[in-house]
């Protein structure tokens, strides 16, 4: 935020007006108007705060690449991220030789050169494997995977805007596919959250309009044309890129993650390729400098997209789509860094964009502070698997590329000797049989020889012992990547039959595992990124914009007026994928403890009080779906309900309104027996009164039944002396069915549930 500026600090030039008396508390001047307590307005602090966030904005959008003391930094900055992608150039030809292994392309590290070219997809099918297991367990089948902690009530408003951006960046079909892919390949997972506004032109028929006496009314003529109207239709909404973590550096690289790295005075780099069309664009945008853009669009032809010895992993995924990619020469390099540079004697977090060039000409077409509120860096990244002193993790592939090279050197052998092995051996004497041109292998053909001199021979079938071997580094390969035969589609394991108990202890790692992986990825990712969502919502967005909220349609006008300060302080959104998708037997254990809980007299937990109604809804949503959900259990606070004022306006029109549940109504009676005093000649005001009446008796006679009910003792549903009518446990009992009966299915019992997140014994 920017710096008050005091009475004396104020360049009067720099006013759009005259100036008038300042505030005596805070000698604030803001375009020639003074501070809001001498205009009577608001208080002097909301004045001050108004304008230091007006200029604090306007400060974003500020060029600092004029500063001669700003550029050198930025000149240093470029050089130690020229160093930083030096320094990875190894693990990126790593990386792109991991892409050939997954896109099945037979490369230079293939040992055995001979007539077949088949690749066996061991890892293919791993690592696709661990993306289905883990992208279904972080969306859960509920569709509700966003959980807000807060010590106010839920604003479920900003969390069905968040589950609508969740659908609108396509995350659960596109970005997370992509980008569980890119943690197993390179080892680590990087996306960038932007914002976009687009617009469409649309045009759309309306009713002709007739002219009758100076009024327009709607055309009834059936033959009349109908009138053509344009509008301009605003689409808004956050973006996720999954990036390569060969266009991605960190520096230093030993820091724990991207806050810690500006903390310590480093830089974040991402490598761009900006084509002439994203040049123009980014001039149009303001992003960068128009006299640069030009310059750029003529260094295209100059620097193209780097050395031809750089890793290109984009360039990998093109080929394998089939598409062949565009020329160098077509686009250019551009890094976009972020670092903290000293600005106006502060140090503060800018984005910069450099092109680079000849030394004394290097190229800097932009050099801001961080365009978001929220001061963050869009860049978030995570080791797939975290090594220690380092930033980045190492990819799963590097343990099993081997094996994999091998098991295709042996399938084309095995293939080649297979080959042969199907084609018979013919061992002839040629001094006994001189007319060997004359056998020819054909239907009923006739051989001119001796039986005796010539003999057929079998090519031994080393094909089977090729497979043999194929197999065994499968099993290897799948035991590295964590994956059971079971994830694999249309696999049944090993040829023997497993027992129950083996399959059991499969799927209790099985669920270890995955969710160990998917734990990281929702702390590390998505529940930094739904706060991403919370903020550039907060900033970008102006427009309304309709949501579903769980199951039905409903419009949020605007999101919570919430302070970018207190976004992270008054709500806290986190990922709910991983809790929602626990085992059945969570669930089953929680309500044998809701009904535990609800037998504890309430002078044990004094100074507390018990409130089951989230554990209701979560047990109701999770039996039945977040659609079905809202309809069974519902909450009263989201019916339509009016001020007493209001509805007298509505009923002095003739209108029927209904009466809601939690009216005060008796208040309302008052409220309406004024009404009254102006007359009802429709009869509306006498009807809801009469309403109100109904409901006030429906109440008391609700409160009476509830007081009977507390007093019948044991036997009665809260009694504790004897299981009450309908089959339920007696309170602090475990649930379950009556003797004789039978459980619902899938039901553990009792004596067999354990903890979810203990490895089972073999």
């Amino acid at each position: 935020m920017a710096k008050r500026k005091s009475k004396g600090d104020v360049n009067y030039s720099e006013l759009a007006g005259d100036p008038i008396d300042a505030c005596k508390d805070c000698k604030f001047f803001i375009n020639g108007e003074a501070c809001a307590k001498v205009m009577g307005a608001i208080s002097p602090e909301g004045w001050c705060e108004l304008y230091a966030e007006k200029e604090d904005v306007k400060d974003r959008n500020r060029e600092l690449g004029g500063d001669e003391k700003i550029r050198e930094a930025v000149l240093k900055l470029a050089k130690r991220v020229d160093k930083a992608f030096m320094d990875q150039w190894e693990r990126g030809n790593d990386q792109c030789d991991y892409w050939d292994i997954y896109n099945t392309v037979l490369g230079v590290k293939q040992g055995y050169s001979g007539n077949s070219q088949i690749y066996v997809p061991i890892v293919k099918e791993a690592i696709d494997a661990r993306k289905t297991r883990f992208v279904n367990q972080i969306f859960p089948r509920s569709q509700r995977n966003v959980e807000c902690i807060t010590s106010d009530e839920k604003p479920y408003h900003v969390m069905a805007l968040l589950e609508h951006y969740i659908r609108k960046t396509k995350l659960r079909t596109q970005v997370m596919p992509a980008l569980m892919i890119n943690g197993d390949i390179e080892g680590q997972y990087n996306i960038y959250v932007g914002w976009s506004d687009s617009e469409r032109h649309v045009v759309y028929r309306t009713k002709a309009k007739a002219e009758i006496e100076g009024e327009e009314i709607e055309n009834i003529d059936p033959d009349a044309d109908d009138d053509m109207e344009t509008a301009v239709v605003v689409h808004q909404g956050p973006t996720v890129e999954v990036l390569s973590d060969t266009d991605v550096v960190v520096v230093p690289v030993f820091a724990s993650s991207v806050g810690d790295a500006l903390a310590k005075g480093g830089v974040v780099a991402i490598k761009r390729i900006w084509s002439k069309e994203r040049l123009k664009q980014a001039v149009d945008d303001g992003e960068i400098d128009e006299e640069v853009g030009e310059l750029l669009e003529k260094d295209i032809a100059a620097y193209g997209t780097g050395q031809d010895g750089d890793p290109k992993t984009a360039k990998k995924h093109i080929d394998a789509a089939g598409i062949m990619s565009d020329k160098d020469g077509e686009a250019i390099v551009i890094y976009e860094m972020f670092a903290r540079l000293k600005v106006d004697g502060e140090r503060r977090l800018c984005r910069i964009y450099y092109a680079g060039g000849v030394e004394g000409e290097e190229r800097i077409p932009s050099a801001r502070l961080n365009p978001f509120w929220n001061d963050k860096c869009p860049l978030l990244s995570a080791a797939q698997n975290k090594l220690s002193g380092s930033f980045k993790g190492a990819s799963k592939i590097a343990a099993v590329d081997k094996l994999q090279y091998g098991a295709n050197d042996v399938v084309n052998e095995g293939w080649d000797s297979a080959a042969y092995a199907l084609l018979p051996i013919i061992m002839t004497d040629p001094t006994k049989n001189p007319r060997t041109g004359s056998m020819v292998l054909n239907l009923a053909a006739i051989w001119e020889t001796s039986p005796n001199d010539t003999k057929f021979a079998q090519f031994p079938p080393l094909w089977k012992d090729a497979f043999s071997i194929v197999a065994s580094a499968k099993t290897e390969i799948f035991q590295v990547l964590s994956v059971s035969p079971a994830a694999i589609a249309q696999s049944t394991g090993q040829k023997t039959k497993r027992n129950q108990a083996e399959i059991a202890n499969e799927q209790q790692v099985d669920i270890l595992s995955t969710a160990d992986v998917c734990t990281n990825i929702e702390d590390e990712i998505l529940t930094p990124l739904l706060r991403w969502f919370v903020d550039l919502d907060h900033q970008f967005r102006e427009q309304p914009i309709t949501v579903r909220e769980y199951g039905k349609m409903g419009l949020a006008a605007r999101m919570e007026e919430i302070p970018v300060i207190e976004s992270n302080r008054r709500y806290e959104f986190r990922w709910f994928g991983v809790e929602a998708a626990r085992n059945a037997q969570a669930i089953q254990m929680q309500i044998s403890a809701m009904n535990v809980i609800k037998g504890i007299p309430p002078d044990q937990y004094k100074g507390y009080e018990i409130n089951l109604v989230p554990v209701i809804s979560l047990l109701v949503e999770n039996a039945f779906g977040s659609r079905m959900a809202p309809e069974i259990f519902k909450n009263l606070k989201s019916k339509l309900s009016m001020a007493p004022d209001e509805e007298n306006k509505y009923l002095a029109m003739g209108l029927a309104l209904p009466v809601h549940e939690l009216d005060e109504d008796q208040k309302h009676m008052q409220e309406h027996m004024q009404a009254m005093e102006n007359g009802d000649p429709t009869g509306a005001v006498r009807e809801h009164m009469m309403l109100h009446r109904f409901q006030m008796e429906k109440k008391m006679q609700a409160q009476m039944a509830q007081m009977m009910q507390m007093q019948r003792g044991p036997g009665g549903p809260l009694g504790a002396g004897g299981p009450p009518p309908g089959g339920a446990p007696r309170q602090g009992a475990a649930s379950g069915p009556p003797r004789g009966g039978q459980g619902p299915a899938g039901a553990i019992h009792q004596d067999r549930l354990q903890d979810a997140s203990a490895a089972p014994r073999r």
